[in-house]
C-alpha cells in the first residue's frame, strides 16, 4: 500500500478545501417568485439572495421582447458581493400575464409601471431580506424609463443605475420624472453607437443636482446587450450600489 507523502497530503488537503469553500460561497440558485399587481396582474420573477440579511437589494428591469433571464449572470454577481436582487418579467413578456392590450394587441407601457410599483413593494415589504432605505433599480432601455418614472414616485428608491435609458420612449417621457428624483444618485450608461442613448443621458445628467455619473461604452449597442459585450460593465455596476446602498 502506498500513501501521500506530507507535502502531497497537504496539497491534496489544501486543494479540497479550496473546492469546499467555493462551493459554499457560489451564488445560489434564485427563487422563482409570482408578484400581483394593483390590477390583478401575475408577474414572474427571480429572487437572487445575498448569503446575509437584511441586505441591500436592486430591482432589475429587462428590455422590450426580452426577459428577466437577461439578468441572471448579473443577479448572481449582484447576490455574490452581498445584495439581493429581483428580476422580474414585464407584463407580456417571458412567464407574466399580459393583462389588458389595446385594440391593436399591443401593452399600455405605462401599466407596466404596476409590474415594477409590486416588485418594489415586494422588497419593501421583506423587512427579513431586505435593509431598510437600500432599495436600488437597475433597468434598460424601456426599463431605464420605467426605473426613473418609479423611483419618482417612491422616495423609498436610493439609487439608480440606467443602461441605455431615452427621455421619451414611445409614450414614456422621463425628464420630469428625473427632476422629481431630485438629489438621490444615478448612474447613467450609453454605448457610443447608440446616439439616442448618448443624448439623453447627457440630458437626464443635467436634471436633478444630485450625484450623476455617467459611462459611454465604445461600440457595444443597447441596453443588457451590452453587458455581454463590456466585461467590466458588471464589475461597474456592482461598484455602483455597494457605494450606493451600502
Amino acid at each position: 500500500m502506498t500513501s501521500l507523502s506530507g507535502r502531497a497530503g497537504t496539497s491534496v488537503l489544501a486543494l479540497a478545501l479550496a473546492l469546499v469553500a467555493a462551493a459554499e460561497t457560489a451564488a445560489a440558485a434564485p427563487r422563482t417568485i409570482t408578484l400581483r399587481t394593483d390590477d390583478g396582474v401575475n408577474i414572474a420573477a427571480s429572487l437572487y439572495e445575498a448569503s446575509r440579511h437584511p441586505a441591500p437589494a436592486v430591482v432589475l428591469l429587462h428590455m422590450l421582447t426580452r426577459s428577466r433571464d437577461d439578468w441572471q449572470g448579473f443577479g448572481n454577481r449582484l447576490a455574490d458581493a452581498g445584495i439581493s436582487a429581483l428580476a422580474i418579467d414585464l407584463r407580456g413578456h417571458g412567464s407574466s400575464g399580459s393583462g389588458t392590450v389595446g385594440a391593436d394587441g399591443e401593452i399600455d407601457l405605462s401599466r407596466m409601471m404596476l409590474d415594477v410599483t409590486a416588485a418594489s413593494a415586494y422588497l419593501t415589504g421583506r423587512t427579513d431580506l431586505v435593509k431598510p432605505g437600500a432599495i436600488g433599480i437597475l433597468g434598460a432601455s424601456v426599463g431605464a424609463s420605467l426605473a426613473i418614472l418609479e423611483a419618482a414616485a417612491d422616495p423609498a428608491i436610493r439609487s439608480l443605475a440606467l443602461l441605455s435609458p431615452g427621455v421619451e420612449y414611445r409614450t414614456l417621457r422621463v425628464d420630469e420624472a428625473m427632476k422629481k428624483y431630485g438629489e438621490r444618485p444615478a448612474l447613467l450608461v450609453a454605448a457610443s453607437n447608440d446616439p439616442y442613448a448618448l443624448r439623453s443621458v447627457k440630458r437626464l445628467a443635467a436634471i436633478g443636482g444630485g450625484i450623476r455619473e455617467t459611462r459611454t461604452l465604445e461600440g457595444t449597442g443597447h441596453g443588457t446587450v451590452m453587458l455581454a459585450r463590456e466585461a467590466d460593465l458588471g464589475r461597474l455596476l456592482v461598484d455602483w450600489f455597494l457605494r450606493t446602498l451600502v
